[in-house]
């Protein structure tokens, strides 16, 4: 724990960002669950599909632009711009709840403007870390930011579950919009500068080129397997809801528990990843970790016990988490830092990208009852990719 309290409380700021951003998150973890429901409640599975490809797919649009303002502009600026504008759109569904007139279409609107601003904080703050941390600590302030994740992603379903119940739906997305204004007050009293780095010296190496990351055959390699475990993990996001409705019992106080299963998951594993050695990570061990999460999405198959699909929630989080970690340490040190904004936000749009493809797949299937379907094409699309990255890519590369 020594290394994790050096980090946060080390000058520059890292820990206050990195506080922010928890904060921030706690209420994003509770909004899908609130949206969610307000969805259920109106028009069912189809509608719950829709909202997923809504909360994900506009990240796609968002993504590039995002890109090119962090390698453009102070850090700071952008995220205190993001959090303002973000809790106005979501304080937008409660108020008019609240007067009686919320439109039907609001909370996609709501999760569209999610999705297309998503990867201000997403690359934002990972594009911050390389100014705020020395290269030896990179492991940890990676663990960290899963951490923020994780941990937020805990406290926020399982809070969430018990205020769907209690204020409403609507009333949760309150709370979000609150924990906006949280991240950017802390974000203006970091004082580390976080505007793009100075370009000296020889004009050919001034300029870096996306060309050089897309020849890069390691960052490749595991984007792409990413992509492919995040269908699985976009199918999830419709099985968790659809399992929690029918079939395990307590509507939102379970899907509640099984998305805080999934984040303890990623805690213990991101809490393991971030005390090794530094830079021991390999595509090797990041595929080991990746093949063995297949499995683990057959454990929806337990239902009706929710103690059986709660453990392969949470195997799936510790599993996936230390993947995250050592994935993206690693291209830290591989990528230019002129190009850490927009190579980030790529390499997080595609991977992002993919999740709508999972929620697409999973709602006509779970509409016809084929859970197994579903669950065996979880296990596959996850957990195939990670044997490619064993035996398909060289070690020595990274």
């Amino acid at each position: 724990m020594r290394a994790y309290a050096q980090v946060l409380v080390r000058p520059g700021g890292f820990g206050r960002l990195w506080l922010g951003t928890t904060v921030s998150l706690l209420g994003d973890g509770m909004t899908f669950l609130a949206l969610a429901w307000l969805v259920l409640d109106e028009g069912g599975t189809g509608r719950l599909g829709l909202l997923g490809v809504c909360f994900t797919a506009p990240v796609v649009v968002g993504g590039p632009a995002v890109g090119l303002l962090l390698d453009r502009v102070d850090k700071r600026t952008l995220l205190i711009a993001d959090s303002v504008f973000r809790a106005v759109c979501v304080a937008s569904v409660p108020l008019t709840a609240a007067f009686g007139g919320m439109p039907t279409a609001l909370p996609f609107v709501v999760a569209v403007v999610y999705g297309l601003l998503k990867m201000v904080p997403l690359a934002g703050f990972p594009a911050a870390i390389p100014q705020l941390v020395d290269d030896e600590n990179l492991d940890t302030a990676n663990a960290l930011e899963s951490l923020a994740f994780s941990v937020s992603t805990v406290v926020g379903p399982a809070l969430a579950g018990v205020l769907v119940g209690a204020i409403g739906a609507a009333d949760v997305l309150l709370v979000d919009a609150a924990s906006y204004l949280v991240l950017a007050a802390l974000a203006a009293t970091v004082r580390q500068p976080l505007s793009p780095p100075a370009r000296t010296g020889n004009p050919a190496r001034a300029k870096p080129s996306l060309r050089s990351v897309a020849g890069d055959r390691v960052v490749v390699a595991t984007t792409a397997a990413f992509m492919l475990f995040n269908i699985a993990e976009g199918m999830l996001l419709v099985v968790g809801p659809w399992l929690a409705r029918h079939q395990l019992g307590g509507g939102a106080s379970t899907l509640g528990a099984l998305t805080a299963a999934l984040a303890a998951g990623e805690v213990v594993g991101a809490a393991l990843a971030g005390r090794g050695r530094p830079g021991r990570a390999s595509p090797r061990l990041i595929g080991l970790c990746q093949a063995a999460a297949g499995p683990a999405f057959l454990a929806v198959l337990g239902a009706p016990s929710a103690l059986v699909v709660g453990a392969g929630y949470f195997a799936v989080g510790a599993l996936s988490a230390p993947m995250t970690v050592w994935a993206q340490s690693m291209r830290m040190r591989r990528i230019p830092p002129a190009l850490h904004g927009r190579a980030f936000t790529a390499l997080r749009t595609l991977m992002q990208g993919t999740p709508p493809l999972g929620s697409v797949l999973a709602a006509p299937l779970l509409a016809r009852g084929e859970l197994t379907a579903a669950a065996v094409i979880m296990a596959g699309v996850a957990g195939l990719p990670g044997l490619w990255l064993m035996l398909a890519v060289d070690t020595q590369e990274a």
